[in-house]
């Protein structure tokens, strides 16, 4: 689990859960779109309380771990300013089976949204306002 200051490397959180026993391996990777409700964005900036921000997401590995039998998780998410096609976050589930690896990391990136203390700004053409990481 970690909250980093520099680019997401999805290749890294892959390289993190590979495994001889995966099945499957799925993995979310999110992206810093140009528009949101109509609203055309020039960039997203993100800030976290993050003791906390990583310790939530500890806990999302932990009960992800115990509803699914996984092999391994990785969540990271980008601090800072970020442009349009930067990425925020990327997800990486390993498990035995690839149900059970879809179903985690959609777990994982619903409960992030909803749980971590990560809030963002959205800076429009016209204006800007803060909003929590939850669509």
């Amino acid at each position: 689990m970690q909250l980093l200051d520099r680019p997401l490397d999805p290749a890294e959180a892959l390289r993190f859960v590979e495994s001889p026993e995966a099945g499957g391996i799925v993995q979310f990777v999110g992206a810093v779109r140009n528009q949101t409700q109509g609203r055309r964005v020039v960039r997203l900036e993100f800030e976290a309380y993050a003791p906390m921000a990583v310790s939530e997401m500890r806990k999302i590995a932990e009960e992800a771990g115990h509803r699914w039998p996984l092999l391994a998780i990785a969540i990271h998410h980008r601090m800072g300013v970020l442009d349009i096609g930067q990425l925020p976050v990327v997800i990486a589930v390993a498990a035995p089976h690839r149900k059970e690896a879809f179903e985690a990391c959609q777990f994982a990136i619903d409960t992030l949204k909803q749980t971590v203390p990560i809030w963002k700004k959205e800076i429009f053409e016209d204006g800007e306002v803060w909003v929590a990481a939850t669509p």
